[in-house]
């Protein structure tokens, strides 16, 4: 099976290792500049955003959003920022789902939640305070023209709030705790929570570096199943990892009895969708005329990750 088939050569792909540890650095240089510091008041808020933001993310959505990008010859520094408050705004949602309102969660990243290493209302502003630096971040990026700020600032709004964005994900996932959830409620749940954004991330690359229309709909084809490969690998990860690996506690989505692919159609079946999302992703890049190694490469990532 496929899911079974591409993890060895990932696994030992040194181009995929180094280009994920370069985006990392990049973009934790450039979090670090545009993040206040923990001695600017309030340091509270502000030593919680530090805590949350540096605590080993794998910086995904800005190696997405700059691999797009670097496909249709976007200059580096063209990206970066937005790269940057793609984080900030993935960072804000994983400090509000790990509030006890939400998925009550004590360890994130390998370590204590910002909730928890703070206090709940320090946390609830740390994530209000990451989202608008976000938005003031790629307003204010004077590497790209006013029309494109706007552009790129809508395309983030819409895929982090509702109606069918994250925001809109969470709250449907909140709704299907203990009750009977069916495939296609279970899809769109994962679509929005969680695929939203990396859709996002993908379209902003291709917007930033002039994509044209088809190949934007290429695009969105290939970040629609990663955002879904994503979140079902995630939900299998839940089940068969440990705590160690995954940085995060296991075994909660079972416990809080969330709908989960394992859950609604057991491993055998989640194994087999995330197959077809990996080959659908690939498939959807294989319209683009430029090459595509770089997306690919993500693809596999997602598919051989353990954490």
């Amino acid at each position: 099976m496929m899911v079974h088939s591409s993890v060895s050569s990932v696994v030992n792909n040194p181009i995929a290792t180094e280009f994920l540890a370069s985006c990392r650095l990049t973009v934790d240089a450039e979090l670090d500049r545009l993040i206040p510091k923990e001695s600017e008041s309030p340091q509270r808020v502000h030593s919680a955003i530090r805590w949350s933001v540096f605590a080993g993310g794998k910086r995904f959505r800005p190696a997405l959003l700059m691999a797009v990008g670097q496909t249709f010859g976007a200059p580096p520094d063209h990206l970066l920022r937005t790269a940057c408050a793609l984080e900030m705004i993935h960072t804000y949602s994983l400090i509000h789902d790990d509030l006890p309102s939400m998925d009550n969660d004590d360890l994130r990243r390998g370590r204590a939640t910002c909730h928890v290493k703070f206090d709940e209302a320090t946390a609830i502003l740390a994530g209000d305070a990451l989202q608008a630096l976000a938005f003031q971040t790629i307003a204010e990026d004077e590497e790209l023209a006013p029309a494109l700020r706007i552009r790129l600032v809508a395309e983030v709004a819409r895929a982090s709030g509702v109606p069918e964005g994250m925001v809109a994900g969470q709250a449907l996932d909140l709704e299907a705790e203990s009750r009977d959830v069916k495939g296609d409620e279970l899809e769109t749940i994962h679509h929005q929570k969680t695929g939203a954004l990396i859709r996002a991330a993908a379209r902003c690359g291709a917007m930033i570096a002039g994509a044209n229309e088809p190949e934007l709909e290429a695009i969105t084809a290939y970040a629609t199943n990663l955002g879904l490969l994503f979140q079902i690998t995630d939900d299998l990860l839940d089940v068969t990892a440990t705590a160690e690996d995954l940085g995060k506690t296991p075994g909660k989505d079972a416990r809080a009895q969330k709908a989960t692919f394992p859950a609604v159609h057991g491993i055998e079946v989640t194994r087999q969708r995330i197959a077809l999302a990996h080959r659908t992703s690939h498939e959807a890049i294989a319209r683009l005329v430029c090459p595509t190694g770089k997306l690919s490469m993500i693809a596999d990532f997602i598919l051989e990750r353990k954490a």
